[in-house]
């Protein structure tokens, strides 16, 4: 097991900032990564924006450990975990908890015990947070899910109703199958007993979360390739009862036939999107805001993670936006932190959002190995 990467510093925070900003250029340089610079991203008024990490080669999906540990998957084998043992929004160890795994990209925790979701499997390390530095063997939680890798990397989470979230995307830009598993949501039981399909028709849905009070699931989903820079947007969905279908592959985005699959079906058979996002802009991680160190509009609302564009025109995506909802009803779409893209050139690719316990806003960055930090400073 490879050893934990430290990350020493003073005892002043500003000195820690820079010193982590340093360790992390260098590190990203030598693995020939892009360099973390999170003084170049830009958000609202009153907001400050610091590097956690840049310690996480490939950082993906992200989730919180009942302890405080941040567990973090990717798509090149491995799966990490972050400690900020004294809270100072810095942090001091990076442990590598397993390598060689299959796009282990979805992580969850529950009682204690780290569930990691490859592509055709889910496996669980019970009381993760007490042997970081040794993991104890997987325990095998789901086998036999689909094995294609095109859209088989996997968030999950586990519901209010204490059952397993599993998307399994659609194995093909667009496409019909045999194997009703594909373009889903899945449900199990936390021993790895299928329940249910809480939603079909999701071409490729990275990043999901619950409607505080109302336990309604809201789930992004990227729209299909090729049909033009602007066509189709990709979406933001929201589930309150299982079974429904989202519209892939035969309409998109709510009201775009596809040119086609849509031979048969009209665009009204299908929920519609809560909101349309931008064309292209691979929406990924979302959740919605629980805390209280940001201000009070901000509390209730969603923030997604825009991984960027990879075939458009002109490059769009690289940031994180906020969708203000009320009610079960999504009102407005807008940027709330950029800067990654400049111009037509990315140095970074958002990829999850996380609340810390803090209040603070952790996002992902894949092609930096990064985790930035958004807090509010301004009372």
């Amino acid at each position: 097991m490879p050893p934990p990467i430290h990350h020493p510093r003073p005892t002043v925070l500003a000195a820690a900032v820079a010193l982590a900003a340093v360790g992390a250029s260098c590190r990203a340089a030598a693995a020939g990564r892009s360099v973390p610079t999170p003084e170049r991203l830009t958000v609202p008024s009153g907001f400050r924006v610091t590097l956690f990490t840049g310690a996480v080669p490939g950082a993906r999906s992200m989730t919180l450990g009942e302890k405080g540990t941040l567990f973090v998957g990717t798509q090149q084998g491995s799966v990490y975990a972050v400690v900020d043992r004294d809270h100072d929004g810095v942090a001091d160890h990076v442990y590598t908890l397993a390598t060689g795994l299959d796009m282990p990209n979805g992580v969850a925790v529950r009682q204690g015990a780290l569930y990691v979701a490859e592509v055709s499997r889910v496996r669980r390390y019970d009381a993760i947070e007490d042997h970081l530095a040794a993991p104890p063997a997987p325990v095998s939680v789901i086998e036999g899910l689909p094995k294609e890798h095109h859209h088989g990397w996997k968030f999950i989470a586990f519901g209010p109703d204490d059952l397993l979230y599993v998307p399994v995307g659609a194995p093909c830009n667009v496409c019909e199958s045999s194997d009703p598993r594909f373009a889903t949501i899945l449900r199990f039981r936390p021993d790895g007993g299928p329940v249910d399909t809480m939603a079909r028709g999701v071409r490729n849905s990275v990043g999901f979360d619950w409607e505080p009070g109302a336990n309604a699931l809201w789930f992004t989903d990227n729209g299909r390739d090729l049909l033009g820079d602007d066509i189709p947007p990709d979406e933001l969905n929201r589930a309150t009862v299982p079974g429904r279908h989202y519209g892939f592959p035969y309409c998109h985005a709510g009201t775009i036939p596809d040119p086609v699959y849509a031979k048969g079906h009209d665009c009204r058979e299908f929920e519609p999107p809560a909101i349309t996002l931008g064309p292209h802009v691979a929406a990924l991680g979302m959740r919605f805001y629980r805390g209280t160190m940001f201000p009070p509009e901000y509390r209730g609302q969603v923030f997604i993670a825009e991984h960027g564009s990879w075939n458009r025109s002109h490059k769009i995506g690289y940031r994180v936006s906020l969708v203000k909802v009320k009610d079960g009803r999504a009102l407005s779409y807008e940027p709330f932190a950029q800067g990654w893209l400049q111009g037509e050139t990315n140095w970074g690719r958002p990829v999850d959002v996380q609340e810390l316990p803090d209040g603070s806003l952790l996002v992902s960055d894949d092609q930096a190995g990064a985790i930035y930090r958004i807090a509010y400073t301004r009372p």
